[in-house]
């Protein structure tokens, strides 16, 4: 009886060392999403869709996984510049109340830090120019070219506004407004190029496929198997081209 009982461990070890080698062969390197990063995506992308009955649920679940309020405020604020002033502005109304409630149960979250002042004599368009390229690890080309040498209005608000007044904000890391622009704009939809330029960013601030991949999982389960399948697509095009 005892030899048949090491046999079975033994064989349980060995098939238990087959698949975990078979596993770690085949799965991207990396580590999974903190709590707090998946959180982000699901507050992002909800706000996004404009589920507030839903927001609800994921701002309380955010709170509990540790986002300050000021972090979820900010992420909030953040994804106005791609989903709208009209979504972020009901983000905003819903973690307010959301806040209010807990307060009355009796739950104080953490406020966190505030955004540090801008320390830098540089005019906003140079420090989003800069802030750009550090993103994408590629230098601004001269003379301009598509929407850019097309609508330069639009260019010039881009890297001072965008790049510059939120970007430069230190309330998140980059890595962490990087995963709330691509959760909104895999919920918007219709902005394929978008996301995979910021996919392609993604990478370079040291998130790792396997948490890509991850955030295109949290997408299926929070808005829709649709947007989670461009997602996916997306990134699986992303990754196949730095190989």
């Amino acid at each position: 009886m005892m030899k048949k009982r090491q046999f079975i461990i033994s064989f349980i070890l060995i098939l238990f060392c087959h698949f975990y080698s078979l596993y770690a062969s085949q799965a991207p390197t990396g580590y999974l999403l903190s709590k707090k990063e998946s959180s982000l995506v699901t507050i992002a992308a909800t706000t996004a869709k404009g589920d507030l009955t839903k927001l609800k649920d994921v701002l309380n679940k955010g709170l509990d996984a540790g986002l300050t309020s000021n972090q979820i405020k900010e992420s909030i604020i953040h994804l106005y510049a791609y989903a709208g002033f009209p979504r972020s502005i009901r983000g905003l109304q819903t973690l307010m109340a959301v806040l209010e409630e807990r307060r009355a149960k009796g739950i104080n979250d953490p406020t966190g830090a505030d955004a540090s002042p801008i320390q830098n004599d540089q005019s906003k368009y140079e420090r989003g120019k800069a802030i750009l390229e550090q993103l994408t690890g590629v230098p601004e080309k001269e003379p301009k070219t598509g929407y850019a040498a097309f609508a330069p209005t639009i260019e010039i608000f881009l890297k001072e506004h965008l790049f510059a007044d939120v970007f430069e904000r230190d309330v998140l890391t980059y890595a962490e407004r990087e995963l709330v622009t691509v959760s909104v704009l895999a919920t918007i939809g219709g902005v394929e190029p978008m996301l995979k330029s910021h996919l392609n960013i993604c990478l370079n601030v040291d998130l790792t496929p396997n948490q890509l991949n991850q955030f295109a999982v949290i997408i299926g389960s929070t808005i829709g198997k649709s947007e989670a399948t461009t997602a996916k697509k997306i990134l699986d095009d992303v990754l196949n081209s730095k190989n």
